[in-house]
């Protein structure tokens, strides 16, 4: 029986992207509102999301429309400036909070009218991601991610807020894999046309797909624009311009930044630089050398001694 080649398992470009990103859930605390109430989060500067579990609020985020929050919604904010929860009828004075320096997992954390069932019920929670580029998130998805209970994510938010209320053996486990499960589910939804220039709005075209997933699946070949615009079944200027429009960057700009991505998911891993070069596409070690230190600003060898 031949073992798929590690290289080849994962030729997907959104599976790929969350493998590299290794998402971990970090849960704060629940966040129950009732009558008039307002809470105005400092900025965080991390990826954080909300699943509204019970009924509605209001959502602010600075620099961002409005929008209106309902049971079985998730948002994800990759990089959470400032923002205001409320109800309809805002309190005068809002509650201030720093994300930074409030404490996680102290049970659930009321605004408004105290005591009694709540009218409004979520989890706030925030991604970290063991992965060279965290940053990487905020350039693949728009500023504010807002997915409305979509049968498929409500099925998540059901089992992660079920998870959470009755935590059982496994249940660490449990959390950070159905919080990378949402985590897709949101990435996909935005290749419908809501993502900026990315890898995300490159998916949702339909020309442009079938490249994007060829180059990730075979990163090591020496790709031309030529040979991915016969995939695009596009004429090469067409495909340049409309690879360079969707995706943000030039077809072998995009190429050679994800082989620089692997490169060091990698070098992280110990492995030979010479084996590196080879699995990225390179066909010498020098030449990956200086491809890699142009675009990262450090040697591999230097960089692989920092990240073990």
């Amino acid at each position: 029986m031949t073992v798929p080649d590690e290289r080849r398992a994962m030729s997907d470009p959104l599976t790929q992207v969350v493998h590299l990103l290794q998402p971990r859930a970090v849960f704060a605390n629940l966040i129950s509102g009732k009558g008039d109430y307002a809470v105005r989060y400092a900025e965080y500067g991390q990826p954080s999301f909300c699943i509204m579990l019970k009924g509605t609020c209001r959502l602010a985020v600075d620099g961002h429309e409005e929008v209106t929050l309902n049971a079985g919604d998730f948002v994800l904010l990759p990089s959470t400036p400032p923002f205001t929860i409320s109800s309809f009828t805002p309190a005068p004075l809002p509650v201030h909070i720093d994300p930074k320096t409030m404490p996680g997992g102290a049970g659930e954390r009321r605004y408004g009218t105290p005591g009694g069932e709540p009218e409004m019920l979520s989890l706030g929670g925030a991604f970290l991601f063991d992965c060279a580029n965290p940053k990487l998130i905020v350039s693949l998805l728009p500023g504010v991610v807002h997915v409305p209970g979509a049968t498929r994510l409500a099925q998540l938010v059901q089992m992660l807020g079920d998870e959470y209320m009755d935590p059982r053996p496994g249940n660490e486990f449990m959390l950070s894999q159905l919080a990378g499960m949402m985590l897709i589910e949101a990435m996909r939804w935005s290749t419908t046309g809501r993502a900026p220039p990315g890898l995300l709005c490159g998916l949702g075209d339909e020309r442009l797909a079938p490249a994007l997933q060829q180059m990730h699946a075979q990163v090591d070949r020496p790709w031309t624009v030529g040979e991915l615009a016969d995939v695009a079944a596009l004429s090469r200027s067409a495909f340049f311009d409309r690879f360079s429009r969707t995706v943000g960057v030039p077809p072998m700009a995009y190429l050679l930044s994800w082989r620089m991505e692997l490169a060091k998911q990698l070098l992280r891993k110990d492995l030979a630089i010479a084996e590196v070069a080879e699995r990225v596409g390179y066909a010498s070690t020098s030449t990956f050398s200086t491809a890699f230190s142009r675009h990262v600003g450090k040697a591999p060898r230097l960089y692989a001694r920092e990240g073990s």
